[in-house]
C-alpha cells in the first residue's frame, strides 16, 4: 500500500529545496563570492566553494525529484538525502575544508556566513518536513 501526499504541498516543498540547492550551488560563485586567487593559486576557500557547489547540486536535484514524486516513502528518502547533504554543506567551510587563515578575508565575512544561513534553513526545513511526514503517517 502506497501513501501519497498532497501534490501541491510536495511541489512547494520540493521547489523550496530546489531553490535552496541552487543558491548553495551558484551563490558562492556569483552572489556572495569567496576570495580571488592569491599569487596565481587558489586558497582553501576556493575548494570549499567547489565542494558546496556539489552538495548544492545534490540538494537541488533531490528537491526537483520531490516536485514530481508524491509517494510518502519516496519523500522520506529524499528528505533524508537533503538533510545529510545539508549537514555536509554546513561542515565544509568550518571543519572539512576551511577557508583562508585570516578571518578578515571575504570568504569568512561574506561567503561562509551565507552558506551557513542557507544550510541552516535547509536543515530546519528538512526537520520540519520529517515532523510533518511523521504526523501524516501517524507514527
Amino acid at each position: 500500500m502506497t501513501i501519497t501526499i498532497n501534490f501541491k504541498k510536495s511541489a512547494i516543498i520540493g521547489a523550496a529545496a530546489l531553490v535552496a540547492g541552487l543558491l548553495l550551488a551558484l551563490g558562492p560563485r556569483f552572489l556572495f563570492t569567496a576570495c580571488p586567487p592569491h599569487d596565481g593559486s587558489w586558497s582553501q576557500c576556493h575548494w570549499s566553494v567547489q565542494a558546496v557547489l556539489g552538495t548544492g547540486i545534490i540538494i537541488a536535484v533531490l528537491g526537483l525529484c520531490m516536485v514530481f514524486l508524491s509517494d510518502l516513502k519516496t519523500h522520506l528518502g529524499l528528505n533524508v538525502g537533503i538533510f545529510l547533504a545539508g549537514i555536509i554543506t554546513l561542515s565544509i567551510p568550518y571543519s572539512l575544508i576551511g577557508g583562508c587563515s585570516s578571518h578578515e578575508m571575504r570568504c569568512w565575512r561574506v561567503a561562509f556566513p551565507a552558506i551557513t544561513v542557507i544550510s541552516a534553513v535547509v536543515l530546519a526545513g528538512a526537520i520540519a518536513y520529517f515532523i510533518y511526514l511523521g504526523k501524516k503517517t501517524k507514527i
